[in-house]
């Protein structure tokens, strides 16, 4: 693992682009490292010189086979990415070689150069590194659909977040402390719990040690938490939804531990309590201008000093196996980035 270090060279006539291939499906382990003929954009496109490409827990499933889109074989996996343009195509305007942009590609940002439609791209504000705008996407935009256009937010709530060491768990800590609410940090170790500290939880649970349902209403003054953001899923699910209060709700948002709960639904019916799924990424391939308006929400407040979003950990690309396995094996706190 190395600190990104911010470098950009254009493309050249002897350079020659690199990507993670998956031809078939399985472990990280089975992915090949390629080398290609540099890109050309075609028109409408820019050639993006990839300088960090966010690692998110959904391109292990991709790359296993088992999420519900499945790509034809061979692809390469990796659907954000942040750099500089290196090349123009023709009739893109307002955009010129150098500039520093992030874009969401669905699939081919394990590499070293990336075509992307124009349309599509969105500037870096200065505040945020390279590795901090290939990581904000997918975790930032979650957190800001989850809390402000799901759960509805209000400033003085108090929101128990699950998995809170984890890229998600951190996002949300940063995201429903700008809204103005009280954030308990839940996780199973002191370190991930301190990363959550310094992302500006208030309040810390140890589910390893301690009772989450009780530690947390006890936190909350004894009548209940408003908001439960849940990334992990798994045996916490019980107690987390009976930690809510009156009007409490709940956030289902992925399962990190693999294991999809069930929930009593007689504890949602008490306190009239609901529970509300968030698919950010159906969403925001179903409402594309909406999508664009709340990541540019999400980065004017990362403009504006009011998210903190943390350096992720980056790994060479030749080691992205090492990257998949240590995220989703959680050896890893926060975000991930491959440096092509």
């Amino acid at each position: 693992m190395r600190r990104l270090v911010r470098r950009w060279m254009p493309i050249g006539k002897d350079a020659a682009m690199r990507k993670i291939v998956c031809t078939e499906l399985g472990p990280p382990s089975g992915l090949s490292l390629e080398e290609a003929p540099d890109l050309a954009p075609w028109p409408g496109q820019v050639v993006i010189e990839v300088e960090a490409a966010g690692v998110n827990f959904v391109d292990a499933l991709f790359i296993a086979g088992s999420y519900q889109i499945k790509p034809p074989l061979p692809f390469t996996p990796g659907s954000e990415v942040a750099g500089r343009i290196a090349a123009v195509g023709e009739g893109v305007e307002g955009w010129a070689e150098g500039d520093r942009v992030l874009y969401s590609c669905g699939l081919g940002g394990y590499a070293s150069q990336v075509a992307a439609n124009a349309l599509g791209l969105t500037r870096v504000p200065d505040a945020l590194t390279t590795g901090q705008a290939a990581a904000f996407g997918q975790s930032y935009c979650t957190a800001l659909f989850s809390l402000r256009e799901r759960a509805h937010l209000r400033p003085g709530e108090t929101v128990l977040v699950l998995g809170a060491g984890g890229g998600v768990g951190l996002a949300a800590i940063d995201v429903a402390k700008a809204l103005g609410a009280t954030v308990i940090a839940a996780a199973s170790s002191s370190d991930k719990l301190a990363s959550a500290v310094a992302a500006g939880a208030d309040h810390t649970i140890d589910y390893s040690a301690e009772s989450l349902k009780d530690r947390a209403r006890e936190i909350a003054g004894g009548t209940g938490v408003d908001v439960v953001v849940d990334p992990v899923g798994g045996d916490l699910a019980d107690p987390a939804l009976r930690s809510l209060g009156l009007f409490g709700r709940y956030l289902v948002i992925g399962f990190a531990t693999g294991d999809i709960p069930r929930l009593p639904l007689n504890q949602v019916l008490l306190r009239n309590r609901s529970v509300l799924g968030v698919d950010w990424g159906a969403w925001g391939m179903q409402f594309g201008a909406e999508n664009a308006a709340l990541l540019a929400d999400a980065l004017a407040l990362a403009a504006d000093g009011r998210l903190h979003p943390a350096e992720p950990t980056a790994y060479p690309l030749d080691r992205v196996a090492d990257a998949l396995d240590d995220l989703t094996n959680r050896r890893v706190h926060g975000k991930v980035v491959l440096v092509p």
